[in-house]
C-alpha cells in the first residue's frame, strides 16, 4: 500500500484541538465520531468505498523525526505536547459498513471510538479518502447501470486531478462496476485488467490510415481496435478497418472492433455495424468514448446505438456533476470511565444539519420473498433487539405520521468491526471480492431507487430510541438556552 507517512495529512486545526486536549490532561477521554454524508439533490444513493486506505492509514500513523521537527518550527505546540507525539500511535476501535455497501445520506458509514487525541487527528484523512472513493465509485455505478450489460472501460487518468486520484479513482470505478482501467499503474497495484487501443497520433504518423491500421495489426494481431474517426469515419475508417480485419481473418486471427472517438454515436455506430456485418465481421465490437457519462450512455440506448464496450474518462473520475461529496465526521458520543455513553449532537437552524447523537449503527431490512432491500434505520446500539416474528413498524424521522410496515421480512445489521483497541480484526477482501459484494448490493435494490430521472426515495428512518433521544436531547438544550 501506501508507504508515505501520511500522519500529516491533517488540517492544522486538528492538531492545535489535539494540544488543546493534551494541555487540559483529557487525552484519556473516549470520543466517538460518525462519518456521514449530507442529502443533496443529486444523491439518490451511494457506494461505501476507501475502507482499505483507512485502514492502511490508521494502523501506520506515526510522528517521526522529520514531523515532530517540522511541528516543532511552527512554533504553537507545547514541548511536552510534542514529547507526547514520539509515542503516538491508534489505540481505538474503528467499525465501518464493508466496502461496495449501498448507503444512503445520514447513515453512520464508519464509526471511530478512540481518545479524543487520536479520533480528532483522523478526521481529515478519513474524509479526504471515504469522500472521493466513495464519490467515484458511485458514479461508476450509474454509469455500469446505464450501459446494461456491455462493459465499461474506465480511462480517466489524464483528466483526473493529480496522480492519487487517478490510481485511487480507477480502484473505485472497478468497485463500482468498471471492467477494465488504462490506468497501467492501478492495474499493477490493485490488479484490475488494463486495457487500451492507439491514439490519434498513431494513425497521423503513417502515410495513410490504411498501413497504420494494417501495422497496429501486424504487432497485435489478436487485439487490433482500431481508432477510425482521425479523418473520415464512415468513408476511410471504416472500410480501412474492414480490409486489414479481412487480411487478419485470412491469416487466421481473430479481429477485435472499432473505436468512435467523436461525432454522432448513435448514427455512426449504427452505419458502422451495417458496414461490418455486411463485411462479415459480424464478431467486431464497437467501442464507444469521448465524454460520456450515465446520462449519455442512456440517451446512446434509447437511440439503438450499435455499441458493446464504453470507454468513460473525465466525467467519471471527475464526477463532473457532484464534484464533491458531502461527507462529513461529527463527534456523537463521550464515554466516560464507567463505560456509560453519553451522547452528543449538534444542533442548526438547518434541519438537515442536526446531526443523530449516540453510538450507533444501521440495520436494513429485507423483503423476505424477492430477497429487496425495502428500508434501513439507524439504532442505537444496546437497544432493545427486534423479535422478527412480530410485524416491524418503522416511522419517518422527522415527519412521524409516516409509518410504514413490514410483517415477512429480515434484518441485517451494517456495520462490522474493522479495528479493535488498534489492532486490524477484519479479514479486509480483495478488490474482485468487494466488486461482486458490491454488484450483489446493488440487485438487492429495486431499479425504482436506481433509475437516473428522478428516482425513487429510499427509506432511511430513526429507531423509536434514537428518536426520543434526539428529541429530548434538542428540548433540553433549547429549553438551557431560555433559561440561561
Amino acid at each position: 500500500m501506501d508507504k508515505r507517512n501520511l500522519t500529516l495529512l491533517t488540517d492544522l486545526y486538528q492538531l492545535t484541538m489535539m494540544n488543546g486536549y493534551f494541555k487540559y490532561d483529557r487525552k484519556d477521554e473516549i470520543a466517538v465520531f460518525d462519518v456521514f454524508f449530507r442529502q443533496n439533490e443529486m444523491i439518490t444513493y451511494s457506494l461505501a468505498c476507501g475502507l482499505e486506505q483507512v485502514v492502511d492509514y490508521i494502523l501506520n500513523l506515526n510522528f517521526g523525526d522529520e514531523e515532530i521537527e517540522y511541528l516543532k518550527g511552527l512554533n504553537i505546540f507545547s514541548p511536552e505536547f510534542l514529547a507526547y507525539l514520539k509515542d503516538f500511535k491508534f489505540t481505538g476501535d474503528v467499525y465501518a459498513v464493508p466496502e461496495g455497501t449501498v448507503v444512503f445520506p445520514g447513515e453512520p458509514i464508519l464509526t471511530v471510538k478512540a481518545p479524543i487525541l487520536q479520533a480528532q487527528l483522523v478526521e481529515t484523512a478519513i474524509l479526504n479518502i471515504m469522500n472521493f472513493q466513495t464519490l467515484i465509485a458511485t458514479k461508476a455505478a450509474k454509469i455500469c447501470y446505464a450501459a446494461e450489460n456491455d462493459l465499461v472501460m474506465e480511462f480517466g487518468l489524464r483528466r483526473a486531478q493529480a496522480p492519487d486520484a487517478g490510481i485511487y479513482g480507477a480502484r473505485a470505478a472497478v468497485i463500482g462496476g468498471c471492467d477494465a482501467t488504462s490506468n497501467v499503474l492501478a492495474g499493477k497495484m490493485f490488479n484490475i485488467p488494463v486495457s487500451g487501443t492507439h491514439a490519434h497520433s498513431w494513425v497521423m504518423n503513417f502515410k495513410d490510415e490504411y498501413t497504420a491500421f494494417m501495422e497496429y495489426a501486424k504487432v497485435y494481431p489478436d487485439n487490433a481496435l482500431f481508432l477510425v474517426d482521425t479523418y473520415d469515419t464512415l468513408n476511410q475508417g471504416v472500410p480501412n478497418a474492414i480490409k486489414v480485419f479481412d487480411w487478419l481473418k485470412s491469416n487466421g486471427h481473430k479481429p477485435r472492433g472499432i473505436r468512435l472517438d467523436s461525432g454522432d454515436l448513435a448514427y455512426l455506430s449504427k452505419k458502422a455495424r451495417e458496414m461490418l456485418d455486411k463485411a462479415g465481421h459480424t464478431e467486431t465490437i464497437i467501442c464507444a468514448s469521448g465524454d460520456l457519462d450515465e446520462y449519455s450512455i442512456n440517451s446512446l440506448k434509447n437511440q439503438g446505438a450499435k455499441i458493446n464496450l464504453w470507454g468513460v474518462g473525465t466525467r467519471l473520475i471527475t464526477s463532473s456533476d457532484m464534484p464533491a461529496l458531502s461527507g462529513v465526521y461529527k463527534l456523537v458520543a463521550i464515554i466516560d470511565k464507567d463505560g456509560n455513553v453519553i451522547p452528543k449532537i449538534k444542533l442548526s437552524n438547518n434541519t438537515a444539519k442536526i446531526t443523530n447523537p449516540g453510538f450507533k449503527d444501521i440495520c436494513r431490512v429485507y423483503d423476505k420473498t424477492t430477497g429487496k432491500a425495502e428500508a434501513d434505520f439507524v439504532f442505537l446500539r444496546g437497544e432493545k433487539e427486534i423479535d422478527t416474528s412480530k410485524p416491524l413498524v418503522l416511522t419517518h424521522p422527522t415527519e412521524r405520521w409516516k409509518k410504514i410496515m413490514f410483517e415477512n421480512y429480515e434484518l441485517r445489521t451494517l456495520q462490522v468491526e474493522v479495528i479493535k483497541d488498534g489492532k486490524l480484526v477484519y479479514n479486509l477482501p480483495t478488490l474482485n471480492e468487494i466488486k461482486e459484494y458490491a454488484q450483489k448490493e446493488l440487485e438487492s435494490f429495486w431499479d425504482e431507487y436506481k433509475r437516473l430521472d428522478r428516482p425513487h426515495l429510499y427509506k432511511v428512518d430513526l429507531s423509536d430510541g434514537l428518536y426520543e433521544l434526539k428529541r429530548e436531547m434538542i428540548e433540553s438544550i433549547r429549553e438551557a438556552k431560555v433559561q440561561a
